[in-house]
């Protein structure tokens, strides 16, 4: 795997050809993406140990998922990716990682069976998005933050139609969602509707309950 390169080095020449590099990532993204059918997205730590807590709820998650028919995409790393990632195989689904190039070589885990390997991370954000009828959000850190926030202001700002969001594990979302709620909401930066855009969760079989009512109410 080539080592990524900083963004902001090169000269206008490289720049202009790094345009066909990323050209070549969606279109190489759109072609296998597009034959996935339904999907879900599924975010979490990639430090989160096998057998813990954590690591079982995305596992069973994601293979209740793959039971109905959803094809399930992480970023292919380590901790909750490759949990999520084993239990939808372990369904017989649809496996599927978005690798990115990143410094600290980050290995694809060995439950994905369709992978794509990106170098620049916003072409790895629509690939996320574009296919997927839900995100669901384990716990994480900085990265799967960036991926939750980012997915609720494209709601909250109808760049993207609105979808499931759902936040896995009370407990370890709680002091995120209270401080939006308590300080957030009350200095009027985001509305009190607005926090509906995503909602929170404790089981597997919560967030499958969540997109299925999400999208009966969306048929009527």
């Amino acid at each position: 795997m080539k080592k990524a390169q900083d963004p902001k080095s090169g000269s206008f020449s490289e720049d202009t050809w790094r345009v066909f590099r990323i050209m070549s990532e969606f279109v190489e993204g759109f072609e296998v993406l597009s034959q996935a059918g339904k999907a879900v997205s599924i975010f979490g730590s990639s430090r989160t140990r096998a057998g813990t807590k954590y690591y079982r709820l995305a596992e069973e998650t994601a293979y209740l998922l793959a039971k109905e028919g959803y094809a399930v995409i992480t970023g292919s790393g380590a901790g909750l990716m490759e949990a999520a990632n084993k239990g939808a195989k372990r369904a017989h689904g649809k496996s599927i990682g978005l690798n990115i190039q990143i410094p600290s070589e980050q290995e694809p885990n060995e439950y994905v069976d369709t992978l794509l390997d990106f170098r620049y991370f916003f072409v790895r954000k629509v690939m996320f998005v574009k296919y997927a009828k839900a995100f669901v959000i384990m716990p994480g850190g900085y990265g799967t933050l960036d991926e939750f926030t980012e997915a609720i202001n494209l709601i909250q700002t109808q760049r993207i139609g609105r979808f499931p969001v759902i936040l896995c594990g009370r407990a370890y979302w709680k002091g995120l969602v209270d401080w939006l709620a308590a300080t957030v909401v009350k200095s009027g930066s985001v509305s009190k509707e607005e926090l509906g855009i995503f909602s929170v969760v404790d089981t597997p079989k919560e967030v499958l309950g969540a997109i299925k009512k999400f999208y009966a109410k969306k048929k009527k």
